[in-house]
């Protein structure tokens, strides 16, 4: 076999890990390794090739060690399916726009976007380097959104060469010719398109509606993108009067600041307590508005009172019951998150108007406390607060509550309306392989639970442009009901900028003109076209009909609710159908206290340090000894895995230098029952690592190879060396021959995980990259696997006895006596030549036995 009797190559005196990423990432580079082979793509079909939709990092800060944990997990596979011959197309995309960016922007240089300023070409932000910490406002010099958008722009080309680095350190097999960033112009155009197509078949639609919103960001968030922190409250038990002047009626609310924007009063309609109350009136504490008394399903009887008012708007229940119970609108919040100046019109009467003139202009916290202190002093207040801990929606990346506000937004239709759309994307989900399998209900549960429409615009500044315009009445009122599109050719356009079709550049902000969309799209409505960008979709049909639908979908489980199913969502609505065939979901990475690793907990590690602490291969076995969907403890203190990865990889360097000195005569065949034995074993394990490496079972692979290899080394190369060195031995060929067989097949089994280790020691003796290298086969060499399992416990046998006698594993045996079953027995036999030459036994008494043991052993001198 060829791969079994080339020369070797130059093997270092004293290998090591040392220098290995460097070297190979040039070496890969410089070859071409990883470059996605369009005309062999072509030539085999969409069949033969593997196509992965990778995560583009958010380009806003620095990588984190989950980020080495979970795109581990894809690059093994990815190398796995390359060698199993699928021409792979890899990409990597850099998810530039969106919040987290412009954050980092502002507090990197001290700046903050004021969109009303003009372009200044000479500008110099007033200092880098910002701690990336939340600053304040008042803090930051403004500058005009041109100014803004370019230094996004050039902070996040910084940040993307940082993690382009890291990543080629990690090893990571991508084809980087073959990347796309989120804020280009292919990827507005695309993103753009696709909304608009969305729109023409009456999917995207915009609304004025009460909407999640975001007082430091000023701007609207998707349902998505919440999370619900625990935070200090307390009921405040208000008196509402009765309108007919018989009593009054308790409230118990957190929200005492709202009581402005009361427009009702709300209690299940079977609770006796308030049934009489139903259909009456009551007015409102210290505004003395009158309101209704209703009755809703979704009123907690054992809640407070039992009685609630509904605030337009106090949380998303009040948005549910203002809706269904078609109520008015009296928002008091701004979006600065300040109590608007102007009081709701049915707040009349003097004192009334006095008492919002209180809270004007104040933030929802010191409203609170004004209430709070009128309430009292009107006698209103029953009681001392009563403070508790609750739940409170949150932007996930964002510091303060979210309030809510009535804004005009767009939407795509998710489903939350439709139910033939909603049991179409759960069909999707279903006919999708998930690995782990469990992951999928996570996806059900979010489809089943959505409550509305997905909001996609965003009221910011760096991001893809919302590619409409609205045309101006003859007030120069904007006209919802006139949208202007673009031509499609003209693609990627910015409305703020461009002008529409039958427009000149004079007529905008003009009566009869129009005016440009300011608003941007939500981040996820970009990402969620990440098989399109990558893949070519309406740019390059060839490449999009050869990698789409993508094989795989890797991620992590955080982001299902958002990154995996809005994709989903896009693709059903544009090609009903599933944009990959699978999709393999990773675990977070924890602490040793088993807290999920997050900035805001502080308890993040930085990947750099690990990695050139440890080496690339150390770490690499850290993420690939975790199964898809398992959490990972990282002690970075003692990083126990990653110290047996090192130990690991450094062996196959050792062990491949050992293999390689015994020479292999032409004409070799393996001849030797042990060898046959070994090389037999090593099928199995072929085998069992093939079908777990198919099944997304990359820590099952390893183990399985893992396991075999240290066999391997510590027994079967310790039986056979002396025999793979002596020359004059018959069965010298049949060893050095079988040594270099396993070798060869255990490089390339570890390969996708010890990307560094196995590329080094192949280049000692083959051809080429061991990346590139056919997946191996079984040899078929016919042997029998228990020659090698008896040997190996025979010698450990033999070593124990030694210790037990306190005498070197040098020291000469002159007899020992080995008890065993016959099949036992005769498997040993068949290995006894190498039994004496490692034991240096002169003489093996065989007798039977219920289980193998060494007995008798008589020692000889030293």
């Amino acid at each position: 076999m060829a791969d079994a009797t080339h020369a070797p190559g130059q093997i270092p005196d004293k290998p090591a890990l040392e220098g290995l990423e460097t070297k190979w990432d040039a070496a890969w580079s410089a070859q071409g390794t990883y470059l996605f082979d369009r005309l062999r793509a072509a030539d085999a079909g969409r069949a033969g090739v593997y196509s992965v939709d990778t995560p583009p990092p958010t380009a806003s800060g620095s990588l984190h060690i989950g980020h080495v944990f979970s795109y581990t997990h894809t690059d093994v596979k990815v190398r796995f399916e390359r060698m199993r011959g699928k021409t792979v197309f890899y990409p990597m995309g850099w998810d530039d726009n969106g919040l987290p960016t412009e954050r980092r922007v502002q507090n990197y240089y001290g700046v903050r976007c004021d969109p009303t300023l003009p372009y200044d070409a000479s500008f110099t932000p007033p200092f880098e380097g910002g701690d990336n910490k939340s600053s304040k406002a008042a803090d930051q010099v403004p500058i005009s959104r041109r100014n803004f958008i370019e230094l996004c722009e050039s902070l996040t080309l910084e940040d993307e060469k940082h993690f382009e680095s890291l990543f080629r350190q990690l090893g990571l097999s991508v084809d980087w010719t073959q990347s796309y960033r989120t804020i280009s112009d292919d990827t507005m155009r695309t993103s753009q398109l696709a909304f608009l197509r969305n729109l023409e078949r009456g999917e995207a639609y915009q609304a004025l509606a009460p909407t999640l919103w975001d007082v430091d960001f000023r701007s609207a968030i998707a349902q998505a993108e919440l999370e619900d922190r625990d935070q200090p409250a307390a009921y405040h038990r208000v008196a509402f009067h009765k309108t007919d002047g018989t009593g009054d009626v308790h409230i118990e609310t957190t929200r005492p600041e709202l009581l402005a924007a009361c427009v009702a009063l709300v209690a299940h309609p079977d609770d006796e307590r308030y049934q009489p109350l139903f259909g009456t009136t009551v007015r409102t504490p210290l505004f003395d508005v009158e309101v209704p008394v209703l009755a809703h399903p979704l009123a907690q009887k054992d809640k407070g009172s039992g009685i609630a008012m509904i605030c337009t708007f106090g949380d998303v229940t009040d948005i549910i019951w203002w809706r269904e119970l078609d109520l008015p609108n009296r928002t008091i919040l701004g979006k600065d998150g300040r109590v608007l100046a102007d009081a709701p019109d049915v707040i009349v009467t003097d004192a009334a108007r006095a008492a919002y003139a209180e809270i004007s202009g104040k933030t929802v916290f010191s409203a609170k406390k004004t209430i709070v202190d009128l309430l009292r002093a009107s006698g209103e207040l029953d009681g001392d607060p009563k403070p508790f801990t609750h739940a409170v929606k949150f932007f996930e990346k964002g510091d303060r509550p979210l309030e809510i506000v009535s804004t005009r937004q767009w939407y795509i239709r998710n489903g939350s309306r439709d139910g033939a759309l909603r049991e179409k994307l759960t069909a999707l989900g279903a006919g999708m392989a998930w690995h782990p399998d469990f992951m999928r209900v996570r996806y059900d549960n979010w489809v089943g639970g959505l409550t509305g429409d997905w909001l996609v615009s965003r009221q910011r500044f760096f991001g893809v442009p919302i590619p409409v315009w609205y045309g101006l009445d003859e007030n120069g009122d904007r006209d919802f009901d006139v949208v202007i599109t673009p031509d499609l050719a003209s693609l990627p356009v910015d409305p703020t900028i461009d002008v529409p079709p039958g427009y000149t550049e004079e007529q905008r902000g003009a009566a009869g003109g129009f005016e440009g969309e300011k608003d941007i799209f939500d981040t996820w409505a970009t990402s969620s076209l990440t098989p399109q960008l990558a893949g070519g979709w309406q740019r390059d049909d060839e490449l999009w009909n050869l990698v789409s639908p993508f094989d795989l979908r890797p991620q992590g489980q955080d982001i299902i609710r958002t990154w995996l199913f809005s994709t989903m969502l896009r693709s059903a609505l544009e090609d009903d159908r599933s944009p990959w065939t699978d999709a393999a979901i990773s675990g977070f990475i924890v602490d040793p206290d088993r807290k999920k690793m997050s900035k805001s907990k502080g308890n993040v590690v930085t990947p750099a340090d690990i990695l050139d602490q440890h080496g690339t291969d150390a770490v690499r076995y850290w993420s690939a000894s975790s199964r898809l969907g398992a959490d990972a403890a990282f002690d970075p203190q003692n990083p126990t895995q990653v110290k047996i990865g090192r130990r690991l990889a450094i062996k196959v360097l050792n062990a491949a230098k050992f293999v390689l000195s015994f020479p292999v005569p032409e004409g070799a065949q393996v001849t030797h029952a042990l060898d046959a034995s070994m090389l037999a074993a090593l099928d199995t394990v072929i085998r069992d690592a093939t079908k777990a490496f198919e099944a997304y079972d990359h820590a099952r692979a390893l183990e399985i190879t893992e396991s075999f290899f240290w066999t391997f080394c510590d027994d079967y190369l310790e039986l056979v060396k002396e025999r793979a060195y002596d020359q004059t031995d018959v069965g010298q060929a049949s060893a050095a021959l079988a040594l270099r067989l396993a070798l060869s097949r255990l490089l390339r089994l570890f390969a996708p995980v010890l990307a560094f280790a196995a590329e080094e020691a192949w280049s000692w003796f083959e051809e080429g990259s061991v990346h590139t290298a056919s997946w191996p086969e079984p040899s078929g060499i016919d042997g029998d696997p228990a020659v090698l399992r008896a040997a190996s416990a025979a010698l450990i046998g033999i070593r124990r006895a030694k210790t037990e006698a306190k005498a070197s594993q040098k020291t000469p045996v002159t007899s020992v006596t080995m008890s065993a079953p016959a099949e036992t027995v005769a498997a040993l036999k068949s290995a006894e030549g190498d039994l004496k030459a490692v034991g240096r036994i002169a003489r093996i008494d065989f007798v039977d036995g219920e289980t193998l043991a060494v007995t008798d052993i008589e020692l000889g001198e030293v």
